[in-house]
This record gives structure tokens, sequence and C-alpha cells, in this order.
């Protein structure tokens, strides 16, 4: 267990809950957040140690929800891993100009998500 927090920020609770069991699986403990302003609430708040963000969200999206956390004192030295239904390159660069570190595409691999939040982590 490595007693590690990460914040998922999507709109979709299947999604979520498909995401959290992979969490759960690698002994991390999950918070959610079901926009992207209540995502960077929650990121203020809680202070996980990663934030794992869809991008098609109303609202606000992800790619607006990720410059924001980027951005802000409080919150700048969380890394953000995109995790979205968008797969084009342009998404992902994107992604990388908004401040996230990486970007997966849904549905998670899990060996692949748990590898890389160890690798970050350190865990």
């Amino acid at each position: 267990m490595s007693g590690k927090t990460i914040l998922v920020i999507d709109d979709s609770k299947t999604d979520f809950l498909y995401v959290k069991n992979i969490l759960d699986h690698g002994g991390y403990k999950v918070a959610y957040a079901a926009s992207g302003r209540d995502g960077i609430d929650a990121a203020k708040k809680i202070k996980p140690d990663c934030i794992l963000m869809d991008v098609v969200m109303p609202e606000m999206n992800g790619f607006q929800a990720t410059r924001a956390i980027s951005r802000e004192v409080e919150t700048a030295e969380i890394p953000v891993i995109m995790l979205s239904s968008k797969s084009q390159q342009t998404d992902k660069v994107w992604a990388e100009r908004q401040g996230a570190i990486d970007y997966l595409v849904k549905p998670a691999n899990p060996k692949l998500l748990l590898t890389k939040l160890r690798s970050l982590l350190g865990a």
C-alpha cells in the first residue's frame, strides 16, 4: 500500500469507477471530483499526490482545469495526467502546454496506468 492519494476528475461516474478499481488494486487512496471546477477546489483542499484529469467535461474542460491547477501557487506542484477518450496527437500536445505531465487514452490500461504512477510517485 502506497498511501498516496490520487484525485480523479471525470464527469463520467462509470469511467471513474473503472479507474478507481485500478487504483484501489494498486494501493492508492482515491478522491473524486465530477467537474473541472470541483476538481480545482478538491486539489486545493486535499493536495493529492497526483491528478488524473478527463478532457471532455461540461462547463470547464480538462484542459482549462489543468491550466488553472498548474498555474495556481498552491497546486502547481501537483502532477496532472490527462486520461481521455480523445486520442489525437494535437490533444496530447495541447495537454502538455496546459501543464499536464502525461496523457493516457481511455479506457486506461491498468498495468500502464499503475506503472506510470509508481514511476512518478516512487511507490
